[in-house]
């Protein structure tokens, strides 16, 4: 297997692993120059070395557009390093709420609906009724229905913040859901950019291959012709 030296660290590497400078986009061919002045279109770096100066020219990149990196960027630039999902972390994110959470849940998702209001109303007619017609609106609560009125303010001040309690809970699970939506944007436009850069590398050595092969063939056919002369001025 052939090998080559980088021009930045001296150290050996595959060939297969070899990238040459003028491949190597602007942006990131002036982080690597920070590093190492000399190197140039004409030095050759390893994939690896040219992975951590992407990062750091993103890094770099971010923090000039968003201003100091927050914790969200910085988890994306280790989700790219090492190669993760977004979206799988955060599917395997449990949400535990406690019981009293998921009373409030329950209560919330019971009191705004149809079957509430229609046992509510229920219950009040029957109420009205019993005390009006059953009894001769002499019996625990005539009217005007003090007693009930009493629980029904209890009734409303108990339900209120239940209600809040879960709307609080269903925001901070909007939030989370703005923050992952947030990661798995800036880390698919972070991979896009760098996915241009590798198919740029890509065009690139495939034109250094065929142009090498042209030429090869273009020497071989040389080699052809002086051959057909030399016989030719032989016979």
């Amino acid at each position: 297997m052939q090998n080559f030296i980088s021009d930045i660290s001296h150290k050996t590497f595959s060939v297969t692993e070899r990238v040459s400078g003028k491949s190597i986009r602007n942006g990131v061919l002036k982080e690597i120059q920070k590093d190492h002045p000399e190197f140039n279109e004409s030095h050759f770096i390893a994939v690896a070395e040219l992975n951590y100066y992407r990062q750091l020219y993103i890094q770099n990149l971010l923090a000039k557009e968003v201003g100091t990196l927050t914790e969200l960027e910085h988890t994306v630039l280790d989700n790219i390093n090492q190669n993760h999902l977004i979206a799988d972390e955060a599917s395997d994110v449990k949400n535990e709420a406690t019981r009293g959470q998921r009373w409030a849940d329950r209560i919330a998702s019971f009191g705004g609906s149809w079957r509430f209001i229609g046992f509510f109303g229920l219950f009040l007619i029957s109420w009205m009724i019993l005390n009006i017609v059953a009894l001769h609106n002499k019996g625990f609560d005539p009217y005007p229905f003090i007693l009930l009125n009493l629980l029904l303010s209890c009734l409303a001040a108990i339900q209120a913040p239940v209600i809040m309690m879960s709307q609080n809970r269903q925001e901070e699970k909007d939030r989370d859901r703005a923050k992952n939506d947030y990661m798995v944007n800036l880390k698919s436009e972070l991979e896009i950019r760098m996915l241009h850069e590798k198919i740029d590398h890509l065009i690139i050595h495939q034109q250094e291959s065929l142009i090498e092969i042209q030429q090869m063939q273009a020497d071989a056919m040389r080699d052809f012709i002086d051959e057909l002369n030399a016989r030719s001025n032989a016979a």
